[in-house]
């Protein structure tokens, strides 16, 4: 896991596994986020806030295996410590140019910033994040919208999850067709099959998170 992004800015990115099928872990939003939470979670297999889903997410994963399919989820990233000002709000804007690129990794089916759907149900007052002064520093009460105001770094962290779909390659018999013969067929996927390729993506969408951020300071 990249847990230093750019340590000479104190720039950090870290990230986690937010849901696994049905089972959810804790938010970024829900704990204080800090280098000593990043170097923990490096540490894990299977990266967690809270320890106590473990068991239970890994036998969620097991249980696909013995059934010869496979389980999806959620990958939670964040970017603390990045300035204000980053950005831009049309072609350039932080979101548009990391869904670019995480979008880039395979099995990664969707992007969200902040509360993200969940805002289409809430009103304006209760998703706009509001201003205040913490002696010269400018902060917002929420993170609603996951650091990014107009497609801009607002000076709060960065935040965003991604949904991986299950693996495709699995050993379970599925319908298909022959191309060779023009006919319906059916397909059995040999050899090594991962029921749930989650934790194996999470160094990569914070390598490429990093790639897009250090991309947005240069041109901003």
């Amino acid at each position: 896991m990249l847990s230093k992004f750019w340590p000479k800015k104190k720039i950090f990115v870290g990230a986690h596994v937010k849901s696994i099928s049905h089972i959810d872990d804790k938010s970024f939003q829900d704990v204080e986020v800090n280098q000593a939470l990043f170097d923990e979670l490096k540490k894990q297999e299977l990266p967690l806030i809270d320890g106590e889903k473990r068991t239970e997410i890994e036998e969620v994963i097991l249980q696909a295996r013995k059934d010869m399919d496979s389980v999806g989820g959620t990958i939670e990233c964040t970017v603390v410590g990045i300035p204000a000002g980053i950005g831009d709000p049309f072609f350039n804007s932080v979101e548009s140019v990391l869904a670019h690129l995480i979008f880039s990794v395979p099995a990664v089916k969707g992007i969200e910033f902040g509360k993200g759907f969940e805002m289409t149900k809430l009103r304006g007052s209760e998703t706009n994040d509001a201003y205040y002064y913490e002696g010269d520093e400018v902060k917002t009460h929420t993170n609603n919208n996951g650091g990014i105001t107009g497609g801009i770094t607002n000076g709060m962290p960065v935040l965003f999850t991604v949904a991986i779909k299950p693996t495709s390659s699995i050993a379970k018999k599925q319908q298909t067709i022959n191309i060779a013969e023009h006919k319906n067929s059916e397909l059995v996927v040999k050899g090594r099959h991962d029921p749930c390729i989650v934790p194996r993506a999470i160094p990569v969408i914070e390598a490429v998170t990093a790639l897009g951020i250090l991309d947005l300071m240069f041109i901003s």
